[in-house]
């Protein structure tokens, strides 16, 4: 059994989460719950800003909060010095109310409304990466109306393709994202802004993927777009002061996923960075890099009950949890691939396999197939790990089943961080046809 963080087993063979059992964070808060171990995250962050530190190497570490956000876990970040990565005005909303220090906010995104790009110039945040030549059209027009600044990055797609899943990869040419490097948009991208009045361009950005668990890909962009900061300099006298290298350092799910360390990738990164401006007459960017699941992934566990099951003969038997593709959608969008436990029998054999369902009405909500775990009853906890990202972020209430609770767990206290969703919060926004009526007459 692969435990994560401060994960353990207890005395009497249940599962503790940040000190505190499985079973007693279920009974307080009700499940489905996301349990946050928030001393595997700050471990994370403070691994990521303490080699670029050890390097002597100016950085910036964003935390991606696609993967999760929540006032609470914005805070979180600011404590742990990271800055971050917003990619919508929602996003950005939650850390203007989390108190985050806006120079250290980005925000990204491939269709940024012109009400989302008002919010971060009135609210001055340190950075805009922009996505495609109708942003930078829109950049140019509402910065010279309000007579504002802003810093921008031009996000490029180098070419380069992760090895991972289709529908995550994001570096290759045929993307909805960023300036194509090698077919001449990004040039022009350059031209439209590097000599404009109120946009200051910091330089590129680039991301290639997610879930990569070697350093071989980053080398080769970071190659490529050092390559075209040379070209810039030499053709412009144009120096990029900062270089992002995106995210998508991989974790670990189940027993195949094989990550690295942090410290490796960021270290193996800095020396493909090293090399290459070590052979040219160039100064050394600052670095940035955006971690998200790699943050927050391995250090979310969901806590679920389970209910009915059913045994098809020489098929498999199901059984069903009180959660599913409304809480977690990887498994049926990504055919994502997870591990779990029954949370008060961590010590008994796993003697059975199971198929894990949930219960939307759907064929395809199923969270984890042929899983093997001891016999199982109703009431029991399961635990299926490694949700922190994606997980609550991408939750619907498909069904009308409401949202989950989350929770952080840290040295025997824990705390609830999002509330779980009443059936009155689901209709809070409906209006009813006799309202609408009355108002319309």
């Amino acid at each position: 059994m692969h435990l994560y963080g401060t994960q353990s087993i207890d005395e009497d063979g249940q599962l503790t989460i940040g000190g505190t059992s499985a079973m007693t964070l279920a009974k307080t808060y009700g499940t489905p719950l996301f349990v946050y171990d928030t001393a595997l995250i700050k471990e994370r962050a403070q691994a990521f800003i303490q080699t670029f530190e050890r390097a002597g190497v100016k950085a910036q570490v964003a935390y991606a909060s696609k993967a999760f956000s929540s006032i609470a876990m914005y805070q979180l970040a600011a404590k742990e010095g990271l800055s971050l990565d917003v990619v919508s005005g929602g996003e950005l909303h939650t850390a203007i109310r989390a108190g985050f220090p806006v120079e250290r906010i980005h925000f990204h995104g491939n269709n940024k409304s012109d009400d989302e790009l008002i919010f971060a110039l009135d609210s001055g945040i340190g950075c805009i990466v922009v996505d495609n030549f109708y942003e930078i059209e829109q950049l140019k027009r509402l910065t010279k109306y309000k007579k504002m600044n802003i810093n921008i990055l031009l996000r490029v797609t180098p070419g380069i393709e992760a090895h991972t899943h289709d529908y995550i990869t994001t570096g290759q040419a045929d993307s909805k994202f960023g300036f194509d490097l090698n077919n001449g948009q990004a040039d022009q991208a350059f031209q439209l802004v590097k000599d404009d009045s109120f946009i200051h361009l910091l330089g590129m950005h680039c991301h290639i993927g997610s879930q990569i668990f070697d350093t071989v890909a980053f080398s080769l962009a970071a190659k490529k777009l050092i390559a075209k900061m040379i070209a810039w300099k030499t053709q412009f006298d144009f120096i990029c002061p900062v270089l992002n290298l995106g995210g998508g350092f991989g974790i670990r799910y189940t027993e195949e996923d094989k990550p690295l360390d942090p410290a490796v990738y960021v270290e193996d990164m800095m020396k493909s960075i090293q090399s290459e401006i070590g052979q040219l007459d160039y100064p050394m960017p600052e670095i940035w890099i955006e971690p998200g699941r790699s943050l927050v992934g391995d250090a979310g566990t969901t806590l679920y009950t389970i209910g009915s099951q059913k045994e098809v003969p020489g098929v498999r038997n199901y059984l069903a949890v009180d959660g599913g593709m409304s809480d977690n959608i990887r498994p049926a969008l990504y055919q994502a691939r997870y591990d779990a436990a029954v949370a008060n029998k961590m010590t008994s054999h796993s003697s059975t396999s199971y198929t894990v369902a949930g219960k939307c009405c759907e064929s395809g909500d199923k969270l984890i197939e042929n899983i093997f775990l001891p016999e199982v009853e109703a009431g029991d906890t399961l635990a299926v790990f490694c949700t922190g990202a994606y997980g609550y972020s991408m939750a619907s209430n498909y069904n009308r089943l409401p949202r989950p609770a989350v929770v952080f767990a840290e040295d025997g206290n824990h705390r609830i961080i999002i509330k779980r969703e009443t059936y009155e919060d689901l209709v809070r926004l409906d209006c009813s046809l006799e309202e609408e009526l009355g108002e319309n007459n």
